[in-house]
């Protein structure tokens, strides 16, 4: 599986976790953006960048921080590693 195709994969498995935890979900075309998913919900927002096996390098994790966003959002890396059911997940402050 190339490695575009795999990303693919990888989001379409993020956007099926937050929807079934009650998220509206919609993919970044292309991933051009700093963020691949966002899922809004009842109370918050979440903004997902979706990795497959390594973490986001320095300098794109320091872009994330920086992001702006409201109060009520959250911003949250996925990583997926190969052949693991659910992905490592951690909260950017």
């Amino acid at each position: 599986m190339n490695t575009k195709a795999k990303g693919s994969r990888n989001e379409r498995r993020s956007r099926a976790l937050l929807e079934s935890a009650g998220y509206v979900v919609t993919r970044a075309a292309a991933s051009l953006g700093a963020w691949d998913l966002v899922a809004i919900g009842a109370t918050d927002v979440v903004l997902v960048q979706v990795k497959s096996n390594a973490w986001p390098s320095t300098v794109e994790m320091e872009m994330l921080r920086a992001f702006p966003t409201p109060p009520n959002a959250r911003k949250l890396l996925h990583r997926w590693r190969d052949r693991e059911r659910q992905p490592d997940v951690r909260q950017l402050a």
